[in-house]
């Protein structure tokens, strides 16, 4: 576990103000920043971690909280990592308990005055009123960089590399397939998972397995996959973050997730003295600004204009509410 007290390494100074918000109390005063933690089990470069530490970093730049947080922290100790931040004084505890999800909610339990936003692949209690949840749902932009993906592959061959079949990336993964099948219903897809947030090296084997497989175009789920796409020569569609500046020749779209929507929605809940148990998942919907397509970048003018209209289309109707993309969570096979 690596832990931070201050942001040396973003060169961002946290205040020192503490935070005097009593959960239920009722509204607090705008200047008053909310001590906040993030307890993260991957680095805070990681694609899903990193937007959730950089909504952070923009909610401690005008004032609202008042940020540090640990990364790295296996899920053996997040529950106690938790303790140590309510114990501390923070009110409000945001990361992902994925992989502790029992541990979590039993210390939240002990806290009721702390506020906890989690990234979580359950639902909320209402006997636990202090635990908020929430998760990635970006399938309308995962659906839309399909669309593009299903244009621009030539063999029909599309390859899909995830981190672990939990239901925040199935959804993704479905959304992308139903998206690239709107342009071509006879896409093949392998999909593979290789059980882990963050292993660059084995995403790359992964992917170089279904490049040799025929796959000319990579979803890349994780970090990775866009360095053996590159290194191929084959194209790529990214996931939660913009890299198509690094890759300029290689990741054609991407779907991205804002988490502002979320957490602000979660201060403001805080700072009114309501915030409860809830699922914040609709706040990641295209609908609420939590997700867009990427700019095409170097790759502008470059999509089959059939392809480019639907993804207007679509989007426009994804937005109004009358076009709705499909949420399966079941685990996706290749076929």
């Amino acid at each position: 576990m690596t832990k931070f007290n201050n942001l040396n390494r973003r060169h961002f100074l946290m205040t020192t103000a503490t935070s005097a918000l009593i959960l239920g109390a009722g509204p607090v005063f705008a200047a008053e920043p909310i001590k906040t933690a993030g307890i993260y089990t991957v680095p805070v470069e990681q694609q899903w971690v990193s937007r959730i530490h950089i909504a952070a970093l923009a909610a401690q730049e005008r004032g609202d909280i008042e940020y540090t947080f640990s990364e790295n922290v296996s899920n053996t100790d997040y529950a106690r990592v938790i303790r140590e931040y309510a114990e501390a004084g923070n009110k409000l505890i945001i990361g992902e308990v994925f992989g502790a999800e029992a541990e979590a909610r039993e210390v939240a339990a002990e806290y009721p005055d702390v506020a906890f936003l989690m990234g979580s692949s359950f639902k909320e209690d209402a006997a636990l009123p202090n635990f908020a949840i929430f998760d990635n749902y970006i399938q309308d932009a995962s659906y839309l960089s399909g669309i593009i993906a299903g244009s621009m592959t030539e063999t029909g061959n599309i390859g899909m590399v995830g981190g672990f079949p939990i239901p925040e990336v199935n959804r993704l993964m479905h959304a992308f397939m139903a998206g690239a099948k709107e342009m071509n219903p006879d896409i093949k897809f392998q999909v593979s998972f290789i059980g882990s947030w963050f292993d660059p090296p084995k995403a790359k084997e992964t992917a170089f397995a279904m490049i040799e497989n025929g796959a000319d175009i990579l979803y890349a789920e994780r970090f990775g996959v866009s360095d053996a796409a590159k290194e191929k020569g084959i194209l790529a569609i990214g996931n939660v973050i913009d890299t198509q500046a690094e890759y300029p020749d290689t990741v054609v779209a991407s779907a991205i997730w804002h988490f502002e929507p979320t957490l602000d929605k979660a201060i403001a809940e805080l700072q009114a003295g309501t915030f409860t148990a809830a699922d914040y998942g609709v706040y990641s919907f295209m609908n609420q600004g939590g997700t867009s397509l990427a700019p095409l970048g170097t790759f502008e003018g470059k999509v089959p204009a059939a392809a480019m209209e639907l993804v207007k289309q679509r989007e426009a109707e994804i937005k109004s509410g009358a076009f709705t993309v499909t949420i399966n969570d079941d685990e996706p096979t290749s076929s």
